[in-house]
């Protein structure tokens, strides 16, 4: 990694900027001026999203097709007119960089992002529209999220102002909970029910359903779905979710064709086709006793870059 990048890619110069962001944001909410408190706030999680991103190197957080960003982010400051990722793509490449930024976090800040432009571009007022208790324990929760993979805190985002959001952050967490364990429980009480003859017969038809048949019963198309245990009615049940890493665990001779590949997912969307039993996020996942990072072997082609045709 460069050790002299352009201050505006800079991880620390963005985390610094989105710590004076949502400090703006904490003196709006202050002053119970929600709507400017939502616009401070949603410029604050962009910026500490890109400072993630820099962190792990700069060159996450420049646009690909221009090349002079790209020189820049790589210690070579050929230009002072950095152009950098927009909301859309720096969402999506979080989903690959923080094991819990599913994709119900990347739909809320890809809403709250949306909603800034909105606010900032047009004659809307989106913010004003929007009750608190809709977005502020989900933003807290994304922040916290992203945070905690950079190895820091609410607390060490907000100092003083730190309390009230984590005990938002906790409450939440605590309503989701209970909700999903009543949830488990009502499938464990729905299928307890059932004379034996009829749970069997149920757990045996289970056992012949694979990830390939459950494709369209998910809400969206995951990078993989695998087969988990229902913590409701004890069948075989199936998580999607999509790919964050992959490592080569054994490499073959130079002659060989094949390796093989340990890859990781993380688990978005639960379902059991038994006693329709859904988890969404990986929060639900977590919280119904079910891992939600997966990890598989496969023995993969090796795939060699052509020759560039220049010889």
């Amino acid at each position: 990694m460069p050790d002299d990048v352009f201050v505006a890619i800079s991880g620390d110069a963005l985390h610094a900027k989105s710590k004076v962001y949502i400090g703006r944001a904490m003196a709006r909410k202050a002053a119970a001026d929600l709507d400017e408190y939502q616009l401070w706030a949603s410029l604050a999680l962009e910026l500490l999203g890109k400072a993630a991103l820099a962190y792990r190197h700069p060159s996450l957080v420049v646009d690909p097709t221009n090349w002079k960003s790209l020189f820049v982010a790589a210690g070579v400051n050929v230009t002072t007119d950095v152009k950098t990722i927009t909301a859309k793509t720096l969402f999506e490449r979080l989903a690959h960089l923080v094991p819990r930024f599913d994709h119900v976090m990347h739909k809320f800040c890809m809403d709250i992002s949306e909603r800034r432009n909105a606010e900032l571009h047009s004659a809307d007022i989106p913010f004003r529209a929007m009750r608190l208790e809709a977005w502020e324990a989900r933003y807290w929760h994304a922040c916290d999220a992203i945070l905690r993979h950079m190895e820091s805190s609410l607390e060490d985002w907000l100092g003083a102002d730190a309390k009230a959001p984590r005990q938002i952050v906790a409450e939440a967490a605590a309503a989701s909970d209970a909700a999903v364990k009543l949830r488990v429980e009502a499938a464990q009480a729905w299928f307890g029910g059932l004379k034996k003859a009829e749970r069997e017969a149920l757990a045996q038809e289970a056992d012949a359903i694979m990830p390939i048949d459950q494709v369209a019963s998910f809400a969206a198309a995951f990078d993989e779905i695998w087969i988990e245990t229902c913590p409701g009615c004890g069948c075989r049940a199936f998580v999607a979710g999509d790919q964050t890493g992959e490592d080569i665990k054994q490499e073959n001779d130079e002659y060989a064709m094949w390796e093989i590949v340990e890859r990781e997912f993380v688990g978005d969307e639960f379902r059991c086709p038994t006693c329709k039993l859904v988890l969404i996020g990986s929060d639900e996942i977590d919280s119904a006793g079910i891992n939600y990072i997966h990890t598989d072997e496969v023995e993969r082609e090796m795939d060699y870059e052509p020759d560039y045709g220049n010889d």
